[in-house]
């Protein structure tokens, strides 16, 4: 039996399988943040081809929570609705359709990837003065944050809570928190980037109180038996940054509040950053925080042979594997790795044939 192809159950939600989608933004929205018919195919392929789980790109809970003007959001009902035939074609082909609810802080409004110019897009070509814990630029091409007030600061934990109740009434079935790679929440937790004196920063416990207040009020939105997952970085891998301990004990306060599962990506925070790229690079943070914390783990990073996520599952080392760029170059990774795993799949009727 193998251990990838084991349905997880979370609250009242059954993944069919270990297998998730990663978010992973498309900067292909349209108008004020809405998906397009390309997040339709984009997720929906991923569905047909197997994953058990299915997570959107980050999706904005404000307009000014985007990384680029491209970005999807998620703080409107015309957002609800844009949403729904997603949703619903995900469900329908067998997958968990979830949504990474996020806000960029001082990496907001930025050009997309393939743009010729790059770093702050400035107001007269749709762009916006972010938010961060304080006024300092990611780098000095970004734009110049303002440093959220208290009044501010409980803005971005309702505006988390509504985008959630929005996302259920859109069809989503779980909902992750993105708390990683140098967003909103991460800045706040990471001591590189939160120099605040108030409530909100000074040591750990109020550095982490932002993203414990989010969690706390996203449960409270979505009630008892949805799943709610949170995205952190585990380490900034910068000296005198936050650590995988700190982590740990971040995974146990999270759960405390009504998390479900810490996908452990890392870093993100700081252009000092030095990461130690290799296969599975990051499991070893996954299975630390599932060992000491006692909270459920998902992996993620540079996974690409189904042995290997077989071998994470297997071992405990996590409960759950992400695929980013791999599910980008196959869609239906998941049929490949069921048949190397030797697991009967079955998917779509329309495919029967080439099982």
């Amino acid at each position: 039996m193998s251990s990838l192809f084991t349905p997880l159950a979370l609250r009242a939600v059954t993944l069919p399988n270990r297998i998730a989608m990663a978010p992973m933004c498309q900067y292909s929205a349209g108008p004020d943040g809405l998906p397009t018919d390309w997040h339709l195919i984009h997720l929906g392929t991923r569905a047909v081809g197997g994953a058990g789980l299915v997570l959107t790109e980050a999706t904005a809970v404000l307009p000014e929570g985007r990384i680029t003007p491209q970005d999807t959001g998620l703080w409107s009902g015309a957002h609800v609705d844009a949403w729904r035939p997603v949703t619903a074609f995900v469900a329908a082909h067998g997958a968990v359709p979830a949504v990474q609810l996020a806000h960029a802080g001082f990496k907001a409004s930025t050009y997309r990837p393939w743009a010729p110019e790059r770093g702050g897009v400035p107001d007269d070509e749709g762009g916006w003065t972010p938010v961060a814990p304080g006024s300092e630029p990611f780098t000095a091409d970004y734009r110049t944050p303002t440093a959220l007030d208290a009044a501010g600061v409980a803005g971005v934990v309702d505006a988390f809570a509504a985008a959630a109740e929005r996302a259920l009434a859109a069809g989503f079935a779980a909902v992750e928190i993105h708390a990683a790679h140098g967003y909103l929440l991460n800045e706040f937790l990471s001591p590189l980037t939160n120099h605040r004196t108030d409530g909100y920063g000074g040591d750990r416990a109020g550095r982490m109180r932002l993203t414990l207040e989010v969690a706390r009020a996203v449960r409270a939105a979505v009630g008892e038996n949805v799943p709610v997952l949170t995205r952190i970085s585990a380490t900034d891998w910068v000296e005198g940054g936050w650590t995988i301990e700190d982590s740990v004990v971040l995974a146990g306060e999270l759960a405390a509040v009504g998390v479900d599962l810490i996908d452990a990506s890392s870093g993100g925070v700081s252009t000092d950053q030095r990461i130690p790229l290799g296969p599975g690079y990051q499991v070893p943070l996954a299975a630390q925080i599932r060992r000491e914390a006692g909270v459920p783990s998902g992996a993620v990073g540079l996974i690409v042979e189904p042995e290997h996520a077989e071998q994470i599952i297997a071992s405990g080392d996590a409960d759950l594997v992400l695929l980013g760029r791999e599910l980008l170059r196959d869609p239906y990774w998941p049929r490949r790795a069921a048949a190397k795993l030797g697991v009967a799949y079955t998917g779509p009727a329309q495919y029967a044939r080439a099982a």
